[in-house]
């Protein structure tokens, strides 16, 4: 089968790490392959909140084996995305270093309320269509996810602190299952998800889907055990927690249904699922087929037929602070402009990377002027604040740093953006916005007739020409561009500006 023709989503959660590599057939995406590996990095967090030496080399040897299996896909068919763990870990950039080499693709790390909308996205898609109110909840590795939806669309999503492996190092580090300890870590879940109280209480939903993870462990043990297939119950909780408290711990329990590498985290799992039951007034829950994985396949497959949905939330969060749209239209037309005569189309720079340039430079464009809602005087430094401190749908942390660090740069002096200048493409991205706002600061349509923009990335060296007659019509911007040289000559890149 060709690759071309294939998707694959890796998921590096605090249990398991998996791959799923699936297929669009008439509409509906056809599972091809699935393969879990049980890494639990979750356990391999130190005091310090850094990954171990045997943590980051189970997660290197998985992910070795997933990327000989997907090697040969295109870089826009493969998601990988890293979850609660890797959002903890102070390390985790020394992980990513070599992860990303042995898989051979990009490894995003998702804020907590992306990782939920993947999730609600993976169950809506796999649930047959209905008008119900849907309430999804997944208890993962080291977080719990809740949603409230409706058909494929997430209402509201929120992420919790707490989870199987995380509750089962805590409550049930000595390796026993005792009544204290159970009523211990269902307080402590309680007092962690106190607000879900509220915002997914029971006149929100008309049906509970449970997704991934400890739900589904738990039905399967259920299911074994003779109770309705697919469905976990009040009862049917009870009756493990009873079957767990005679077994005392993992070595003795023999369950029908239980995989042996879930033996050891299926008590904090199961305590969890507990207090989220008690909390939200659960009598029954259904087993969803979708999760996180299928989620961000379909996220890919959106984003490739120009369903980017990162968009629509740069759109709202620039209506929200009352940007001038007219304007950031207008540097974005700008830069887009200079951006393109910065990066030729060449066999280096296709045509698709040159795009998610382009892409990524247009949302800086909208965001430049966020901060001017909190103040006038230094709103880069607002704007920046706003974006490493939100949550935008679509955008992992790395690309709102990303642009947070586009927004904080179009103005004022480069030395507080010393480490990201040693990336070319973020230099050339900077310097098309900064450029572009100075040539529209009279905030009409600028004249580009005159100017001409070369830039040789090896040398760190782009050519602005400005025509003579250019700039005696337009002193200001001729003025301002060659202050802008001098900002540029702090740095290690040189931006040369003459006057034919």
């Amino acid at each position: 089968m060709q690759t071309k023709s294939l998707y694959a989503a890796i998921d590096l959660g605090s249990n398991s790490f998996r791959l799923e590599i699936g297929q669009m057939d008439a509409g509906q995406l056809r599972r091809v392959e699935y393969i879990k590996e049980t890494v639990r990095q979750g356990n391999g967090l130190d005091a310090e909140r850094n990954l171990t030496d045997d943590a980051m080399a189970r997660g290197w040897s998985c992910l070795a084996r997933f990327g000989e299996r997907i090697a040969g896909f295109n870089p826009n068919q493969v998601r990988a995305v890293a979850t609660q763990t890797l959002r903890e870990a102070r390390n985790r950039d020394a992980f990513l270093v070599k992860a990303k080499h042995m898989l051979g693709f990009p490894i995003e790390v998702i804020a907590g309320r992306e990782e939920a909308r993947l999730i609600y996205l993976g169950v809506s898609h796999l649930l047959p269509q209905s008008d119900e109110r849907r309430l999804v909840v997944d208890i993962g590795g080291r977080s719990t996810e809740m949603i409230l939806g409706r058909h494929e669309n997430a209402t509201t999503l929120e992420s919790y602190r707490v989870g199987s492996v995380g509750w089962s190092m805590k409550y049930f580090s000595d390796g026993l299952w005792t009544s204290s300890a159970f009523k211990s870590a269902e307080i402590a879940a309680k007092a962690v998800l106190d607000e879900a109280q509220i915002l997914f209480n029971r006149q929100h939903w008309d049906k509970c889907y449970g997704s991934s993870g400890t739900v589904g462990a738990v039905s399967d043990v259920l299911t074994a055990a003779g109770w309705q297939e697919g469905w976990v119950t009040r009862e049917g909780l009870a009756w493990l927690k009873d079957r767990l408290l005679k077994a005392q711990k993992p070595d003795n329990l023999r369950l029908e249904g239980v995989k042996e590498d879930r033996k050891p985290v299926i008590g904090g799992g199961l305590a969890v699922l507990q207090a989220v039951f008690d909390l939200l007034q659960i009598d029954e829950m259904h087993v969803a087929q979708g999760a996180l994985r299928h989620g961000a396949l379909f996220d890919l497959i959106d984003r490739e037929g120009m369903h980017d949905v990162r968009s629509s939330m740069v759109d709202s969060l620039a209506q929200r602070f009352g940007t001038d749209q007219l304007q950031a239209e207008r540097v974005s037309r700008t830069a887009q402009h200079l951006l393109q005569t910065l990066i030729p189309e060449t066999k280096d720079t296709p045509v698709a990377e040159r795009q998610r340039y382009l892409q990524k430079l247009h949302w800086a464009c909208q965001l430049h002027e966020i901060g001017m809602r909190i103040s006038h005087s230094d709103y880069h430094k607002h704007g920046a604040y706003i974006l490493d401190n939100t949550d935008l749908q679509g955008f992992t942390m790395d690309e709102l740093h990303r642009l947070s660090q586009l927004v904080l740069g179009h103005r004022g002096k480069l030395r507080k953006l010393e480490s990201e200048l040693e990336d070319a493409s973020f230099v050339l991205q900077l310097m098309a916005l900064r450029i572009a706002v100075i040539l529209c600061h009279a905030r009409r349509d600028p004249d580009l007739s005159g100017l001409n923009m070369v830039c040789d990335p090896h040398r760190r060296t782009t050519h602005l020409r400005i025509q003579a007659d250019w700039a005696e019509m337009w002193p200001q911007s001729a003025h301002l561009l060659r202050e802008e040289k001098n900002a540029w000559f702090k740095t290690d890149w040189d931006l040369q500006a003459q006057m034919d």
